[in-house]
């Protein structure tokens, strides 16, 4: 017999096989496991054009954006070296020339 995953919600041990579907007896959440293999892979962050990003990529900027709380403006076409990839709206941080330090949204760049 193979040995089942944890639910992945209450961490329950006693989970079993619905067809294709695994299923927690205790919480009655249900999930496959291909779900539980992306969820634990992490969130994938992609470019304008849907080519994945990661951490050290290069991008350019898609389109004018303007600094909240300033008068700059990062221009089209400006070219983003050594991006990271960090959680929550804005997915990436970088350091900008001339602007400094900002986060982009990945919506906006196209991998260089």
């Amino acid at each position: 017999m193979s040995q089942l995953p944890s639910c992945p919600q209450c961490s329950s041990e006693y989970t079993y096989e619905d067809g294709v579907q695994l299923v927690c007896p205790e919480c009655g959440h249900e999930w496959t496991e291909a779900e539980q293999a992306e969820a634990e892979a992490g969130p994938v962050v992609r470019d304008a054009n849907g080519n994945e990003l990661q951490d050290g990529d290069s991008v350019t900027v898609i389109k004018d954006l303007k600094v909240k709380g300033s008068s700059l403006v990062v221009k089209v076409g400006t070219k983003v070296k050594s991006i990271r990839l960090v959680d929550g709206d804005h997915d990436i941080d970088c350091k900008i020339d001339g602007v400094g330090a900002m986060k982009l949204k990945s919506e906006f760049v196209k991998k260089a």
